[in-house]
């Protein structure tokens, strides 16, 4: 599947329990919720329609936590993403149970079974499944969320990825005076400011591996994955601390070091990256324009540049590259992403679907309409 989901094809389901009568309260839990809606629907990530993304704030029931997520289940197709925050609990068989506003600790009939919610995500017809839990076993105290090690293993489900918060007994999760839980927090950070480096996009292994390692730098507890299948490829978000490699100075066009197109993991990445490329050569349009052979005018490299969506034709794109001064066995490179992209691009446009509402930010750069040819 393709690694950015499609926004009409994918559905989540956001769910957050802070106001308990047995347990701790966890105020921050339901906190959680608008700002992780935001970022799915915002620009930089998946810009999922509002209807798309659902939150479930204090469910009162299992049917009042579980039909939404039956509900998304049944329609997704691409990616289901279902997300909850709160008391994580052991029934009285050492089984993991989702704490409700009623919940008490042991009688996993007060809550929602793990099994319950398991059966409706193994039922759904989507590609991708991602569970992402900011729970533990049991409040130790106000802002405290005990844990056990066997969350993780408790809650993973063949063909999906999952994200776990699950300390041991001693750190909080959920202080007092947050905003948000420290898993969710430190999730939220990452998806607003990115990871400097080379990736051009946060996929689920590589937020994963940030979310840990700030965890753990700040002796808060460390997170758990499990994954099933290719999930982790997944694309969450646009990175916005993206830096490309530094050209030496005076260095020769051979050495210059060129964007990798066997990383370009969505169309959008492949036409940035041809931007990268002209500001690399240090040349302007014209420059490059009168480089190429045979010629392209400055004007259609402009229109190229400025594309929303892959050209159809490989000719003007290796005539831009050369002359750019990209060596031929790059560009052989460049054309063989050319054409797993392209695919990837022809397959989401063929698939019938809902016309979709008019694309903003990232996604405009992949939904628009297709423009000039080069």
């Amino acid at each position: 599947m393709n690694a950015l989901p499609d926004p009409a094809l994918t559905r989540a389901v956001l769910v957050g329990v802070g106001a308990y009568a047995h347990l701790e309260p966890l105020p921050a839990a339901t906190r959680n919720l608008p700002a992780l809606a935001a970022v799915l629907t915002g620009p930089l990530s998946w810009q999922l329609p509002a209807e798309h993304c659902t939150v479930v704030c204090d469910p009162a029931s299992m049917p009042d936590m579980l039909d939404p997520v039956k509900r998304a289940a049944d329609e997704a197709e691409d990616t289901l993403l279902v997300y909850f925050a709160g008391h994580g609990l052991l029934d009285g068989r050492g089984e993991l149970f989702f704490g409700l506003p009623g919940s008490q600790s042991g009688w996993s009939y007060t809550g929602v079974t793990h099994q319950a919610l398991r059966e409706i995500i193994l039922s759904s017809p989507a590609g991708r499944c991602i569970v992402i839990l900011d729970c533990c076993m049991s409040g130790r105290a106000l802002g405290l969320m005990g844990s056990d090690d066997t969350l993780a293993d408790q809650a993973e489900i063949d063909g999906s990825y999952l994200l776990a918060a699950a300390p041991d007994n001693s750190p909080a999760l959920a202080p007092p005076g947050q905003t948000h839980t420290a898993f969710t927090g430190q999730l939220l950070k990452t998806l607003e400011h990115g990871v400097p480096g080379p990736e051009r996009e946060l996929d689920l292994d590589l937020v994963y591996q940030q979310v840990r390692r700030e965890l753990v730098a700040q002796n808060l507890p460390e997170p758990q994955k499990r994954i099933r299948n290719t999930a982790g490829r997944l694309v969450l978000a646009r990175n916005p601390a993206y830096r490309p490699a530094p050209r030496p100075a005076g260095a020769r066009a051979a050495k210059v070091p060129w964007p990798d197109p066997s990383t370009f993991r969505t169309p959008l990445a492949f036409l940035e990256a041809l931007g990268e490329v002209r500001a690399l050569s240090g040349l302007t349009l014209q420059a490059v324009s009168e480089r190429t052979d045979p010629a392209v005018a400055a004007q259609t490299i402009g229109q190229l540049l400025n594309r929303t969506t892959l050209p159809r034709t490989w000719k003007t794109t290796r005539s831009y590259l050369a002359a750019c001064g990209v060596p031929d066995r790059q560009c052989a490179r460049w054309e063989a992403a050319w054409v797993r992209l392209r695919a990837q691009e022809q397959t989401e446009t063929t698939a019938v679907v809902p016309e979709p509402a008019p694309a903003r930010g990232w996604h405009a750069r992949l939904r628009r309409r297709r423009g000039t040819d080069s």
